[in-house]
């Protein structure tokens, strides 16, 4: 939580982009029928996009792992600098992921928020290495993908399991699979159609062509 505190303010600030709003917008003309999102970031439910399912959860919810209770991560942020008053890590390098470097001695010294409803442990509502993806989900997404006439895969290598499945999926049912990325995928062999161009760019593109 000591990094989290130092790293959640770049993911809250974060905002769409081209490759969030054109999604939003093959929704909104009844060409896309929902997203799958491996991000945590919540930025395609900033952009407009209203069924969005988070396969490895999102950033912005924080759950108690003893009574399951929910938390808004804003919300656990002033609680976590209320505690730790005037703290500070000097030099920490801030991740992508909302994640810092910081050194063992700073971390000790980092009072921890307990759950405001049974006082347990809190931990992000994201999938960590490790763990499985909550099954209930896996059935919403699978539900959602057999919708669908296409399935379109964006800015992924499919190295994690927990997206390939869809790939593997898609095929069984003979959909045809387009994939955007820069670089090998691990579904290329699947692939209907491969396109090599930044998301930001070849989205934007299809949005108009389509809407």
């Amino acid at each position: 939580w000591a990094r989290s505190l130092l790293g959640w303010r770049r993911i809250a600030a974060a905002r769409p982009n081209g490759a969030h709003r054109a999604p939003a917008a093959l929704e909104e003309a009844g060409v896309l029928s929902g997203i799958i999102t491996q991000n945590v970031d919540r930025l395609h439910t900033r952009a407009g996009s209203r069924r969005v399912i988070e396969l490895h959860g999102a950033l912005a919810d924080v759950v108690c792992l003893a009574c399951g209770g929910l938390e808004e991560r804003s919300a656990l942020q002033e609680r976590l600098l209320a505690l730790n008053p005037g703290w500070t890590a000097p030099g920490a390098e801030l991740a992508p992921d909302g994640d810092a470097e910081l050194s063992d001695e700073v971390v000790h010294a980092f009072v921890v928020a307990d759950c405001r409803a049974c006082g347990g442990v809190l931990k992000p509502r994201v999938v960590f290495f490790g763990e499985a993806v909550p099954r209930p989900t896996v059935d919403e997404a699978f539900a959602m993908l057999e919708e669908g006439d296409a399935l379109v895969v964006v800015g992924s290598s499919l190295a994690v399991f927990s997206g390939l499945r869809f790939v593997r999926r898609a095929a069984e049912l003979g959909l045809p699979v387009a994939l955007v990325n820069l670089g090998e995928t691990r579904a290329d062999p699947l692939a209907t159609l491969k396109v090599e161009r930044r998301a930001g760019e070849i989205l934007p593109e299809l949005a108009r062509a389509l809407s």
